[in-house]
C-alpha cells in the first residue's frame, strides 16, 4: 500500500514545508486545468478565497481518483489587487508588468488547503496575508529580476518572500506559510487531530 498521506501539488515550496514539518507523504501532482475550472469562478463573482478553495478541493479530489484510501492534500493560491487577478507569469515580461502593477500598493493572497479522501472533502481552511510591496522603479525591477531568474516564473507574485523577494515589500501582514502558499499550523493541526502526525 502507498503512503497514507498524498501532496496533490508539484510546487518545491509546499513539498519543502511539509518536509521540514517532519511529514511522511507521497506527492502526486493534479493535472486538472486550473484555469479553466476558474475561469466560470470568475465570471460568476466567486471571491479569491472561494476560488482558491474550489481550486484546491478539485485538485485534491482529482488525485484521490488515484489513491483509494489515502488522505490527499489539496492547495491554491490567489493573489488579488482589488478586483485583478494574477497568475503564474508567462515569461520574464509578464513578471516585469505584474510587479509594476503592484508596485507601492497592497495586495492580498489567499491561500487553501483541503483535506479529501476517496473524492470527499473532510476538511478544509483558507487564509489570506496582505503584502505591500515598495514603490519599485522599473530599473529595479529590471535588476531585481535579472538577479532572481526563473524563479521569478514559479510564483504568483513574481517574488519569493523567503528569498530575494524581500527587498521588494513595505509591509507584510499575515502567516508566513499562508505568503509560501500553504496554511501549515491549521494542516498540520487538523492531521494530528486525525492520528497522522505525532502529537
Amino acid at each position: 500500500m502507498g503512503k497514507p498521506i498524498v501532496l496533490a501539488s508539484g510546487s518545491v515550496h509546499r513539498r519543502e514545508l511539509l518536509q521540514n514539518a517532519g511529514i511522511d507523504f507521497a506527492v502526486d501532482p493534479s493535472t486538472l486545468d486550473e484555469r479553466a475550472l476558474e475561469a466560470p469562478l470568475t465570471e460568476s463573482g466567486a471571491s479569491p478565497e472561494d476560488v482558491a478553495l474550489i481550486l484546491a478541493e478539485a485538485k485534491a479530489a482529482d488525485v484521490s481518483e488515484r489513491h483509494p484510501g489515502a488522505l490527499v492534500i489539496g492547495a491554491d493560491q490567489t493573489l488579488s489587487l482589488g478586483d485583478e487577478r494574477f497568475h503564474k507569469p508567462a515569461d520574464m515580461e509578464g513578471a516585469r508588468r505584474a510587479l509594476l502593477k503592484l508596485s507601492g500598493r497592497t495586495h492580498v493572497l489567499s491561500s487553501a488547503v483541503a483535506l479529501v479522501r476517496d473524492g470527499e472533502t473532510l476538511w478544509h481552511h483558507v487564509d489570506q496575508a496582505r503584502i505591500t510591496l515598495r514603490d519599485l522603479s522599473p530599473a529595479f525591477i529590471g535588476r531585481y529580476l535579472a538577479e532572481v531568474g526563473d524563479a521569478a516564473l514559479s510564483s504568483v507574485g513574481s517574488y519569493q518572500v523567503e528569498r530575494q523577494g524581500i527587498q521588494l515589500m513595505e509591509r507584510i501582514e499575515g502567516d508566513f506559510f499562508t505568503i509560501i502558499g500553504l496554511p501549515v499550523l491549521p494542516l498540520v493541526a487538523e492531521l494530528r487531530r486525525r492520528g497522522l502526525v505525532d502529537g
